[in-house]
């Protein structure tokens, strides 16, 4: 029996020192270059807008946020931690994550909320226009979402978010500006 655990414990050893030669073989990877076009959105924002919660016709509202994002260590993700004011629906705090899917050339974007809410979406960048794509799951159905931002200056952009039942047809639900602290 004792045999049997040597052997076992010896062959454990081996494995774990040959992952540790290969781990140390292995290259440092570095960040995608494509994660230098988030850099703009590093420092202190104040965003404002309107939102239309319900169906188009429902009365619009103001909203607000501040935010401070800055490069997590290793410059992969860009950290953004948002205090926001959604009048009628109250006020709360966002942490959101981006970075780059190099096999899938797409940006990524992850977000968790005060409410309870989780976020994910993927993005392009064409020109100065950033298209951030998600599915939305409100109220039992699952809708399409697209948040566009339009970049003006390396201080300042607009922004609006839409929804969609079929991909086609999109309502705007929320739009504003945010300008660089």
């Amino acid at each position: 029996m004792r045999r049997i655990g040597f052997a076992l414990v010896s062959r454990m050893l081996f494995l774990l020192a040959a992952a540790t030669m290969l781990y140390a073989q292995m290259p440092a990877t570095s960040p995608a270059p494509e994660l230098k076009k988030l850099d703009f959105m590093s420092g202190n924002w104040a965003a404002e807008g309107t939102m239309t919660p319900g169906p188009p016709g429902t009365p619009s509202s103001k909203w607000s946020m501040t935010s401070h994002g800055e490069w997590m260590e290793g410059n992969f993700f860009l950290v953004q931690h948002s205090d926001m004011d959604l009048g009628p629906m109250g006020k709360g705090k966002d942490i959101s994550f981006m970075g780059y899917d190099a096999d899938k050339k797409v940006y990524t974007y992850k977000a968790f909320n005060s409410m309870g809410e989780a976020e994910e979406s993927t993005g392009t960048l064409d020109g100065d226009t950033w298209t951030w794509s998600s599915e939305e799951h409100m109220n039992g159905m699952t809708m399409k979402g697209r948040y566009t931002m339009k970049v003006l200056s390396p201080t300042s952009y607009t922004m609006k978010y839409e929804l969609s039942a079929d991909g086609t047809n999109w309502a705007t639900a929320m739009e504003g500006k945010a300008t660089k602290k």
